[in-house]
């Protein structure tokens, strides 16, 4: 255990996940280990594509053998890849970003031939891609609001690359004693984990009290919840959820020292 964890620097911080699912549990279970109280109130959900028609045509594609690699970036995705029942055949590769996505990966039985390392991002992907594997197709399945701007960068080591929506993201209203906490200041912190999620944030509960920290996950998120409106407190450097409440903890006890 590390000594900034059995500090508890976030005992008495009330940390509102706007995230539900297994990414939510993941966080508060982490908020928990460094003292904090979690608040989870899911403000997004995930649906399937109002025109499923090309999600569906890729997924046989991809199941007929005709990619090389399947390229998964989210937990939401092998959601869906779950729920379809789809099979990836033995000679497709599957490649991994996101601690979060791995995970889901192995829950739903499918295999990572490809994880990045030590960077488990979109760029990490592009530095750690095979020499041997430039070239070939590989099916891209994200959601309707994923920025695929790096993963374009694939195309430059020689991929035909397969864009296509697997699921839509929705905004849903946040508890109004939640959003009452968060207006009254007994909320000590929001984890934002997307430009979605900081969207959200914005438009349901307005201008924040000047006492909640913002904290996001990596320079892009950040970037986007400056856009959204949110003035940004934390930013952590790796796009994980450990890293996301490790940054804040590192806050509180920074903050708890300069406060004596």
């Amino acid at each position: 255990m590390s000594p900034l964890r059995r500090a508890k620097p976030l005992t008495g911080w009330r940390v509102l996940v706007p995230r539900g699912g297994a990414y939510g549990e993941n966080v508060a279970a982490t908020l928990r280990s460094f003292g904090a109280t979690a608040v989870v109130a899911p403000m997004i959900n995930f649906s399937m594509p109002e025109d499923p028609a090309p999600l569906d045509a890729a997924l046989g594609r991809l199941e007929a053998g005709y990619y090389d690699w399947i390229v998964v970036s989210s937990a939401t995705t092998v959601d869906v890849l779950n729920i379809r029942g789809v099979q990836v055949p033995p000679e497709t590769r599957i490649a991994c970003v996101g601690e979060t996505t791995l995970a889901a990966l192995t829950l739903a039985g499918y295999e990572a031939d490809l994880v990045p390392s030590p960077d488990n991002s979109p760029r990490g992907l592009l530095t750690s891609w095979p020499d041997d594997a430039r070239g070939g197709r590989a099916l891209v399945p994200e959601g309707d609001t994923t920025e695929h701007s790096v993963l374009e960068g694939l195309a430059e080591l020689g991929l035909e690359l397969d864009f296509v929506t697997a699921h839509r993201v929705v905004g849903i209203p946040i508890p109004e004693r939640v959003a009452a906490d968060v207006a009254s200041g007994r909320i000590s912190a929001i984890l934002i984990s997307s430009g979605v999620v900081a969207r959200e944030v914005n438009e349901q509960l307005g201008t924040l009290p000047e006492s909640t920290v913002v904290a996001c996950i990596g320079p892009r998120t950040a970037f986007d919840a400056r856009a959204a409106g949110l003035t940004v407190d934390v930013i952590s450097e790796d796009r994980t959820a450990e890293a996301l409440v490790e940054a804040l903890a590192d806050y509180a006890h920074n903050k708890t020292g300069d406060d004596e």
